[in-house]
């Protein structure tokens, strides 16, 4: 690491037999066999006040806090902290079930969960822990969640890919008809519609353009104009307190209160494996110099969106750029590591991408082709999400797609009489739109490694994955050492 963080490193044992334990979120519960609670190593910041990765107890969240993951560990920046969690409503009990904005929020797991740690839970309370309920947590509420072996069952989406239940009814006037609705866990309804998402990082959040992957807490003032996404996120935590929850409207104060630290926290990448600390040798890796980036709605927006009149550049990550220059005469262990992460970066900035049939792009821009790149979908410079709101249908709500544990969803446009069949029909459930069917937001690109699965439904058990699907979907013609560079990459963010 370099001077600036100085880390300070305890050992955390991978497992343990514990007796009680208290969470991040105030839950206790009765470890009944060794199960893997936590990283294997927690490194904390000089400054920090402290730092317990995923309890037994967390009352602080601390300026600077690190934690393992597969590939290296990552960072929390907590620009607002240290944050007394006794005395903050987002891990506040605010609802009727158990459920806090950290039970799904995880520090340790970038500020989401991850299967692995789900089902540690799982394992720990015999299925009995907050983030098991079967208002959402489950397939469907009205499956059997009597017995262990029951909630194993009903609660496999959230075991196995980190999924949750979003239900949500046919907007009125809608352009679709929902003819059938094959869902394997019994929510067969053809008017309230059950959806499985991944929930999506409470960190980065100022570099939002669009909050929640159907974009339906993406709030419009009277004129048409977008309000800032501190009313997105109020807005967000009222919902997610009223649903997942199942509580009350919370007070404004609390719901101040959840923005505000939430808008605070920043996570990437700090330290990999091969490379070694991201911010060493010219690097800007890292959360510290993440929470430094500049960012406004439209920035570097290729379609023409960027209120400055600056045209679109596919150069969107800069942060390795020292490391495509490391000269022979300093090679060491981390070298070839180095600058296979330069070299995914520049891929990623510079590789032609023919785009072809993605719906809110070709359409919109009446062009059958479009010669775009990487940046053409993630264009915020060193962030990667769209720097306005833009869903968009790159086909992994096709049926196509579909894998036995989602539902199939038969939609058919009622202008037209067009059938369309997908595992969730996404952005149209708020507009009503059929132009909008299978459509979500592209996410945050940082933190990547911490919290896998990817995409809106978790098809991409990992970036290997990820780079499949676009590899195929774009018929790219990656080469071996291409995919290496990519993952090598993005692994860093």
């Amino acid at each position: 690491m370099s001077a600036t963080h100085s880390p300070l490193q305890r050992q955390v044992p991978k497992s343990a037999s514990i007796t009680i334990c208290k969470r991040l979120d105030g839950s206790r519960f009765r470890v009944w066999r060794r199960v893997s609670l936590s990283a294997a190593m927690l490194v904390v910041g000089v400054g920090a006040v402290a730092a317990i990765a995923n309890g037994p107890d967390q009352e602080v969240v601390p300026r600077y806090q690190e934690f393992t993951d597969s590939e290296g560990r990552f960072a929390n920046f907590n620009t607002g902290g240290p944050t007394n969690t006794k005395k903050n409503a987002f891990f506040e009990d605010l609802g009727t079930n158990g459920r806090r904005c950290v039970t799904c929020h995880q520090a340790n797991e970038a500020w989401s969960v991850t299967p692995g740690h789900i089902q540690a839970r799982f394992e720990a309370t015999r299925g009995t822990d907050p983030i098991f309920r079967a208002n959402d947590g489950s397939g469907c509420p009205t499956q059997d969640v009597s017995t262990v072996h029951a909630r194993r069952e009903a609660y496999s989406l959230l075991l196995n890919k980190g999924l949750i239940r979003i239900e949500q009814n046919v907007p009125e006037n809608a352009e679709f008809t929902v003819m059938e609705n094959d869902n394997p866990y019994g929510c067969n309804s053809t008017t309230a519609i059950s959806a499985y998402r991944r929930p999506l990082p409470a960190t980065n959040l100022p570099y939002l353009s669009t909050v929640m992957w159907d974009g339906r807490e993406t709030l419009k003032n009277a004129d048409g104009t977008f309000k800032p996404v501190t009313a997105d996120l109020a807005q967000q935590a009222v919902d997610a307190t009223t649903g997942h929850a199942q509580g009350a409207v919370p007070s404004p104060e609390k719901v101040q209160e959840i923005v505000d630290f939430e808008t605070k926290i920043f996570t990437a990448q700090t330290h990999d494996h091969d490379a070694g600390d991201l911010d060493d040798d010219g690097a800007e890796g890292g959360a510290r110099a993440l929470s430094k980036e500049n960012f406004f709605i439209g920035i570097n927006d290729p379609l023409g969106g960027n209120p400055t009149g600056k045209a679109f550049s596919s150069k969107i990550f800069t942060l390795y750029n020292s490391w495509s220059h490391i000269d022979d005469r300093r090679y060491n262990e981390r070298t070839a590591a180095r600058r296979a992460v330069a070299r995914g970066e520049k891929l990623f900035n510079t590789l032609p991408i023919p785009i072809i049939g993605v719906a809110g792009l070709n359409d919109a821009l009446n062009m059958p082709t479009i010669n775009g790149f990487c940046g053409t979908c993630h264009d915020t410079p060193n962030i990667g999400d769209h720097s306005v709101p833009a869903p968009l249908n790159i086909g992994l709500a096709d049926a196509s797609q579909r894998t036995p544990d989602l539902p199939l969803i038969t939609v058919m446009c009622n202008a037209t009489g067009k059938i369309t069949q997908v595992t969730d029909i996404g952005r149209a459930m708020v507009t009503g739109k059929c132009a909008d069917i299978g459509k979500f937001k592209g996410p945050i690109l940082r933190g990547l490694a911490g919290r896998g699965p990817y995409f809106h439904n978790g098809s991409a058990a990992t970036l290997e994955d990820a780079i499949d699907f676009y590899n195929t979907r774009f018929n790219l013609q990656l080469s071996r050492r291409d995919k290496e560079d990519l993952i090598a990459f993005l692994k860093t963010l």
